[in-house]
């Protein structure tokens, strides 16, 4: 599979053609025990190497979004809605949504990006997510009578390889809100794309 690479403090790959699983989290949603033990669980930290692998260092860093985050702007549910709308939004014009979730903190959703014009050219990983972000980023923080950093400055992206892991990715994100405590049922959680 061809496509663009770059890394900042995350690789992030455009793959045209390639299905994505996206984590968008808050600004400041990582409390500072959380930042610590992100570090130190990235290969040179204080944990030995081998021991973790980049999806047991993910899952971590989901459980301290879930259980302990800093920042909650999702837990009003106007503003949780807001993205919600955004997501669906993008849906049939930019990307082909195939599952979100919006938590108190962050956002999972996995999405294929469409062809974007008559030439063939298809919309990009990165193009998606700054539209998205910037266009929720000013929403929510008018909402909030705030200024600044909305979103964390990257997010969390994974090309899917194959449909297998694409049905486990989808599993994940609707079932965050139960491993969360949430709700007992997927289906029973608002902001989702298995709601009732």
């Amino acid at each position: 599979m061809e496509g663009l690479f770059r890394r900042r403090t995350l690789p992030h790959w455009d793959a045209e053609g390639a299905s994505f699983f996206v984590t968008c989290c808050l600004a400041g949603s990582f409390p500072a025990r959380g930042l610590v033990a992100r570090h130190q669980s990235r290969p040179g930290g204080s944990h030995a190497r081998g021991l973790e692998t980049p999806g047991s260092r993910f899952a971590a860093c989901d459980r301290i979004l879930d259980f302990q985050p800093a920042v909650r702007w999702f837990s009003d549910s106007r503003l949780a809605a807001v993205v919600q709308q955004s997501l669906l939004f993008g849906h049939g014009a930019r990307y082909d949504l195939v599952a979100y979730v919006v938590m108190p903190s962050h956002v999972h959703w996995v999405f294929t990006p469409l062809v974007a014009d008559h030439a063939g050219k298809a919309w990009t990983r990165s193009a998606i997510l700054a539209s998205f972000k910037r266009h929720t980023a000013r929403i929510c923080n008018g909402m909030l009578e705030r200024s600044g950093a909305f979103w964390q400055a990257e997010s969390y992206d994974r090309v899917i390889r194959g449909e297998g892991e694409r049905e486990r990715i989808i599993t994940y994100v609707e079932h965050n809100p139960v491993r969360a405590g949430l709700c007992d049922r997927p289906s029973q959680w608002r902001f989702s794309s298995a709601y009732e």
